[in-house]
Parts: structure tokens; sequence; C-alpha cells
């Protein structure tokens, strides 16, 4: 490990740090074209390289929050595009450029660091954890139906993909978020534009304005053949609602669609209330169950002190980081807040006689 060199890529070496990221999931390098809108979702100064004298190694970073329970949001940095050399894995590069990482963010002050894992037995030698999961759920649009009793008002308004980039970021940061989601910075939404642009068919918006204005907005592209039998599926990417008019709007719109057989709703969170949202809920089938956020503490303290408790009896909670080891102690959360404590962690807690 220790003839590695590891360090912050400029920006005239990002084209190749992609490329061999892409190489590592075998996917081919970025043409001419694509890379004028894969260049603005690097983060300047977010991507480690790791040389043996060449690039061996990349990992990306960017700079967003996480909301938590109680509904702050605290800094937190997005880790993706990370990948070894095939001739130079299991050398010890991705352990000490991940090392390199976290100490970087603790560094910075950064509270978590957040990544969407591509193999579920990677990361948690690192300190990560399975944070939160996801489900793709299959409608049948010919069938599925909202309840008569389902919210309505507000209006519609359909926008093609140049237009939805301007107006989609502003709905978004509007919304209240819940515990688990993620701030998107600018670079997140060069990301999700290039994404979009992948795909064969064009991807269009639809925003729900309510009487505060924006509230919530879908986006989606449609696939299948333009002819008869014109079996076609419409393929959900996102849907954020701010109201449950804005969401019974929404999904009402979309299972309006003529010319769609089937409605894929991919990455939706495991308590999406779209089965109280129809008739018959049997209209729709979980296809899936998978992964979402990988969470790590780079600040254990501030993480623990920055969510609210419930009323419960305190725990004391051992924490031992060979990575960081500031974070290493144990730790006395209760409802007043969160505090080092050198009481052992196996200790019984006795309240204190005037509670």
């Amino acid at each position: 490990m220790s003839d590695f060199e590891i360090r912050t890529l400029g920006t005239e070496e990002h084209r190749a740090a992609s490329n061999l990221f892409r190489e590592t999931v075998h996917a081919p390098p970025s043409d001419d074209a694509e890379w004028v809108y894969a260049a603005r979702y690097y983060q300047p100064g977010g991507t480690l390289g790791v040389f043996d004298p060449e690039l061996i190694g990349t990992a990306r970073s960017f700079d967003a929050e996480l909301t938590v329970p109680g509904g702050a949001r605290l800094p937190m940095v997005g880790v993706t595009s990370v990948g070894v050399r095939a001739d130079r894995t299991r050398r010890g590069v991705l352990r000490a450029m991940m090392t390199a990482q976290l100490e970087d963010f603790a560094e910075r002050g950064v509270v978590f660091s957040n990544l969407l894992a591509s193999e579920a037995g990677i990361y948690g030698r690192f300190g990560y954890g399975l944070a939160t999961r996801h489900r793709t759920y299959s409608l049948d649009r010919h069938r599925a139906r909202l309840r008569p009793d389902a919210p309505s008002g507000g209006e519609l308004e359909l926008l093609d993909l140049e237009r939805a980039l301007e107006v989609c970021p502003a709905v978004y940061d509007g919304l209240e978020r819940r515990p688990g989601m993620m701030s998107r910075p600018e670079v997140l939404w060069r990301l999700y534009e290039m994404q979009l642009r992948r795909s064969a068919t064009p991807a269009k918006a639809v925003v729900h304005h309510g009487p505060g204005g924006p509230d919530g907005f879908a986006v989606y592209h449609v696939d299948g053949p333009l002819a008869p039998p014109w079996t076609k599926t419409l393929e959900l990417v996102d849907l954020f609602a701010g109201s449950a008019a804005a969401y019974a709007g929404l999904w009402r719109f979309l299972l309006g669609l003529d010319l769609v057989d089937r409605i894929v709703a991919g990455s939706r969170p495991l308590d999406d209330p779209i089965d109280l949202l129809l008739a018959d809920h049997r209209r729709g089938s979980v296809d899936r169950i998978g992964d979402e956020h990988w969470i790590r503490l780079v600040d254990v303290p501030a993480a623990l002190a920055g969510r609210t408790y419930g009323l419960g009896a305190p725990v004391l909670v051992e924490v031992t980081d060979p990575l960081l080891p500031g974070n290493s102690g144990t730790y006395l959360v209760s409802s007043d807040g969160v505090e080092r404590t050198d009481r052992p962690p196996g200790s019984a807690w006795t309240s204190p006689p005037w509670r």
C-alpha cells in the first residue's frame, strides 16, 4: 500500500477516471458526445485517483445533505464511480483509497457518507451499512384505477426534458423531506440528465401545481413498438409529491395515458402508498425489493446528536471504528440528547430517582 500514490484529480483527468470506472463495470468509455454531459457531473476536487505509476483506481464524490429523524439536514457526501483496474484488484488498492477518502471527509466536517453498492459484500468492511431499501412494482394500466375518494385538485403541466430540468430541481428543493432523503446538488441533476438522455425514447415530466405553486412531479419515458399491437411500457423514473392531492393527481395522469399497457415504477420507498390509492391493490405487483442507500457515519457524535429521539429509556452504545478512531467510544443516547461517557457499555441503566 505504501507504493500507491493517492491524490485528488484535476478536471483534465476526470475523463480518464470515468473511462477507468466504466471499464471496471464492463461498459465502454463515453464518446465525445456523451462526455459533454458526463463531464458536468464531476464535482471539482471530488475525485480521487490511485497511481502505480499509471491510474489504477478511482472514486468520485459530491457534497449534499441528508435528512435525519426530526427534520435536520446534516452534511453528507455521496460516493460513486468507485473502481479498481481488474489487474490490480486484491492488492489493497481499494482499502487505501476508501481510507484516504474517509479521512478527507472527516477533516472537512462531513457527518455521513452515502453510496449505492454494486455488490453487497464490498463496503461493510469500510464501515458502511444498508440504511434504506426500495421496491419496484408494476401496474396494469388498463385495469388499475384510483379509489373514488382519492384526493383531487390542482393542475397538471406536461414538460419536455429540457424544460423539466429547469423546473424540477426547484420543486424538489421546496418539498418537505422525510428521513433518509438527500438533497440533489447540481452535479447530481447533471448525472440524472445524462441517464435520461441515454433512453431510446424521450423523457417527459408532469408537474402538479397546487394552491401554493408546484408541489410535485413525475418523470417517465415510454418504450414499445410504434405500430400495432402498440404494447408499450411506461417506466416511471421519479415521482415526488408534497401533498396527498399532488400524489394522487400525478398517478391519475399516469394511469390515464393512452397507448400504455404497463407501468413499471422503480426505486420506490417500501412504504409508498400506491396500494392505499388503488381501488383494487391486486392490480399492482411487487417485482423486486433491493438495496438503496448504504450509510457510513463519518462523525458519530454529530450523527447521533443531529437527530431527535423518543421518550424511551436511555441506552449505551459502544462504537469501535478502526478507520476513523476518533469515533470510537461509548455514547449515552437519551431523549435529552447524546453524550460521551466512561460508563461500561454492558452495564445496566438506572433512571435517576427524580424521574
